[in-house]
């Protein structure tokens, strides 16, 4: 069996594949590999679709075999360990690949144990996850009677940091329709704001207030009891306050941390997320456990010839696949050069990231910003008659729902131009 290559990939998701095919676009010769243990290969943003009862999720799963471009070697195994200086991977079937250039971009792993109880809250089926199962989430919203209908999000990174006010919205769309008497919707998140755009905020809120949800800042979920159906969070405010001092007018702030207790009766979480163990306990990453490569050319800062992307990368904006389109041409454009013997010298990602923010069925606003926040609306949507997509429109759902799915299948897995 092959044990050499020129280029390794770890991970077989939207990262790894769109990498491996414009790749292979730019040079049929090229000798690569993906690293993947999985047989499936999911298009997890249209889960939250699935989990309003909107999707088939049989149509979000493709096998792993049909997705790897043609040229490409697959060894379905899993990373165990990497030894850079030496520029090889180990992996779980005692298997040695020894590249020239490797690319990093295996995901995040679910953490159910950062928050007491949730585990056993999954199993009991007492909390439902668009992460985790979307069908069940479907099966809980169908099922819901009334009551407190709770959504919440850890204080980790998560993939698509929209998607648990996403579900919350069609969700309270749907008992709405259905004329769900005593519902009562709560948002509760570790964040300060609903949305860290302006624009998009101030139509979030607006999203809230129609809906009358009950939306809770700087709550974050540490404790589920299954039993009892309540569930614990650490609440933070900063409190404005007097210093004794020469100067009486002198102010400073300091957190009030309280804990408070909610019952539900329906309960939507997110569950708490990181990187995958042996990304973690690797030298390749920073001090908070997330692949240390440059935020701009997505090269490794300490070892060159590695390249990491998508959302095991320690980069400060959202972890989407948006993101990764963008990434990618980046990537490949500083592979390509430093296999020609060139300086790798595109620094071009600017922190591009997208957010599809469904608020009800048949209406969506369309978040796309940068490293600074900036809200930088694609040009393209103005094909489809969208000048300000930081309103509702049902033609972002549109893009949502079959536009999008469609140019993942057809276009970015295949490495072409979107």
């Amino acid at each position: 069996m092959k044990t050499q290559y020129q280029i390794a990939i770890i991970g077989g998701g939207t990262a790894g594949i769109m990498t491996a095919s414009q790749l292979l676009n730019k040079d049929r010769s090229l000798d690569i590999v993906i690293i993947d243990p999985a047989d499936t290969h999911y298009y997890q943003p249209a889960w939250t679709l699935v989990g309003a009862g909107t999707y088939d999720f049989d149509k979000t799963a493709r096998p792993m075999k049909d997705l790897i471009p043609h040229g490409v070697d697959w060894i379905k195994d899993a990373v165990t360990e990497f030894l850079p200086y030496e520029n090889k991977i180990k992996t779980h079937k005692e298997r040695t690949i020894t590249y020239n250039y490797l690319i990093v971009a295996p995901g995040l792993v679910n953490d159910l144990s950062l928050i007491e109880g949730l585990e056993e809250a999954i199993d009991k089926g007492t909390v439902c996850s668009n992460y985790i199962d979307p069908k069940y989430t479907w099966q809980c919203i169908k099922n819901f009677k009334g009551g407190n209908a709770v959504f919440t999000q850890p204080t980790t990174p998560i993939k698509c940091g929209g998607a648990p006010q996403k579900i919350m919205y069609l969700a309270a769309h749907y008992f709405s329709k259905n004329k769900i008497k005593n519902a009562n919707v709560v948002f509760a998140t570790p964040g300060t704001v609903i949305f860290g755009i302006k624009q998009i905020a101030d139509t979030l809120m607006k999203v809230i207030q129609r809906y009358n949800v009950d939306f809770r800042p700087q709550y974050s979920p540490v404790k589920i009891d299954s039993k009892n159906k309540i569930i614990h969070f650490k609440r933070t405010s900063v409190q404005k306050s007097i210093r004794p001092s020469l100067n009486s007018n002198d102010e400073e702030n300091h957190e009030d941390v309280s804990m408070v207790e909610m019952p539900f009766d329906f309960l939507h979480l997110a569950p708490p997320q990181t990187a995958p163990q042996f990304i973690k306990e690797s030298i390749l990453v920073n001090e908070d456990g997330w692949l240390d490569v440059d935020i701009h050319s997505l090269q490794h800062k300490k070892f060159t010839n590695i390249f990491g992307l998508g959302d095991v990368a320690a980069l400060p904006t959202a972890k989407t696949g948006a993101a990764i389109r963008k990434q990618v041409p980046v990537v490949v454009d500083n592979i390509i050069k430093m296999i020609r013997g060139q300086e790798a010298n595109n620094r071009t990602y600017q922190g591009y990231s997208s957010c599809p923010l469904v608020t009800g069925y048949g209406k969506m606003v369309l978040a796309e910003f940068n490293y600074k926040n900036e809200f930088t609306p694609d040009p393209k949507l103005k094909m489809m008659m969208i000048s300000d997509s930081y309103r509702e429109h049902w033609r972002l759902w549109i893009l949502k729902k079959y536009i999008l799915p469609y140019l993942y299948w057809n276009k970015m897995m295949k490495g072409k131009d979107v």
